[in-house]
């Protein structure tokens, strides 16, 4: 079969997984689910021979990858991001409502990135990748990675917990204060920090909310599953809380609003911020 793209591994200070390093290398393989797929139908070769899901990458390694029967013709697509911040191994960029981060599906945010951002000068600059998901009817910031080192650093400091999220949701219901939700979600430990900047009555709703969340946590749809699981379901949300409640047509009341973390490569404290979408200062016009 014919090769379609080859990448030289660039050195690594401990060997990684290839289904790892793989991810974002190559331009028509762009998320881990991928790389495990071409792995299987044999569509990966590393230093001439086939590789396989174990396989470890140090540096200096020849990665081929050969073409698929059913590969198709790699369109570009057009859709203008807002970018916030970019340097030559990172950005944050802005996510409407209603756009999938990634997936099988050809109008996503990551394939919207190469024709959005600057091609990284470095050695082992990549396809640019999200390193972390925004529900579909979520708005707000998301934070990509430019190059293979940037994603896996980016996607530790994640884990390590080193990365301030702050989102605004509104809410229903007469809430008290703040404090912090601890309940688990799938069987894990879940924690969310939240604090009422300011409440309106509502005929319908009793009262609406404007509320501040940290995550400390990062399990799936854990703001809105914490907030529905206290009573405070958040405005528009579909799929939890009351269904006499839900708000139908105007989307999820739910908005990532800023990113604080230390640039991985530079050291330098990086602080992104954006702000409200309409449909909240429509309710909260004095914020």
């Amino acid at each position: 079969m014919k090769i379609v793209e080859i990448h030289i591994a660039t050195k690594q200070e401990k060997p990684i997984r290839f289904q790892e390093y793989g991810v974002g290398i190559f331009n028509t393989i762009s998320t881990k689910s991928a790389i495990k797929k071409a792995i299987k139908k044999k569509l990966i070769y590393i230093d001439g021979n086939l590789t396989t899901t174990s396989k470890y990458i140090s540096g200096g390694e020849k990665i081929e990858l050969l073409e698929s029967k059913n590969s198709l013709t790699f369109k570009r697509l057009k859709l203008d991001l807002e970018l916030l911040f970019e340097d030559d191994y990172l950005a944050v960029i802005y996510k409407p409502a209603g756009l999938l981060v990634s997936g099988n599906k050809f109008v996503t945010i990551a394939n919207a990135l190469p024709q959005n951002l600057q091609k990284s000068n470095q050695q082992d600059a990549v396809k640019p990748q999200p390193i972390h998901r925004l529900d579909y009817p979520t708005s707000g910031l998301l934070l990509i990675g430019k190059t293979s080192s940037a994603i896996q650093k980016l996607s530790e400091l994640f884990k390590q917990k080193e990365i301030q999220k702050t989102y605004y949701a509104i809410t229903i219901g007469n809430m008290c204060s703040g404090g912090t939700i601890n309940f688990k979600i799938d069987k894990k430990d879940a924690s969310t920090e939240f604090k009422v900047l300011k409440a309106v009555k509502s005929e319908r709703f009793e009262y609406l909310n404007l509320v501040e969340l940290q995550p400390k946590t990062g399990r799936k749809h854990q703001l809105r599953k914490h907030l529905a699981g206290i009573g405070h379901q958040i405005l528009g949300d579909k799929n939890y809380g009351k269904t006499e409640l839900i708000l139908k047509g105007k989307g999820l009341y739910l908005h990532a609003a800023k990113l604080e973390f230390e640039h991985p490569f530079t050291k330098e404290n990086i602080s992104v911020s954006i702000k409200l979408p309409k449909k909240f200062i429509k309710i909260f016009p004095d914020f």
